[in-house]
């Protein structure tokens, strides 16, 4: 077991609220990669199609780095970091000047493979 292979993908600098990209990412934490695929698939959030690519990367780098079979993986981590908040200004009447905070997300997916019983 302290031994276990595990392959990971970071998306760094995402242009994605945290906040939203945790809803989406708290769906497929524990879930083989198979029925991740198909939660994030038919999740109607923006979200979805980021975390899949991440997700889609982590599977490649655990196929081609470290010989792990793709149909035997599991998601066994993932979390959304946030990353540096953009400042914009938004102009408003009478010389105001309100601020914008565009917020990006570094978010991470480790996968395993599943323990053969």
């Amino acid at each position: 077991m302290a031994d276990e292979k595990q392959a990971k993908a970071i998306a760094k600098f995402v242009r994605i609220a945290p906040r939203k990209a945790r809803i989406v990412i708290d769906l497929i934490r524990g879930k083989d990669v198979a029925d991740a695929y198909a939660i994030l698939k038919f999740t109607p959030k923006r979200g979805s199609g980021i975390i899949e690519k991440v997700l889609r990367s982590a599977v490649a780098n655990a196929e081609n780095n470290f010989d792990m079979d793709g149909n035997n993986l599991y998601v066994a981590a993932c979390y959304v970091d946030g990353g540096p908040t953009l400042k914009r200004i938004q102009p408003r009447s009478r010389g105001q000047a309100f601020s914008i905070l565009k917020h990006t997300s570094h978010i991470t997916v480790i996968v395993k493979e599943k323990e053969a019983n």
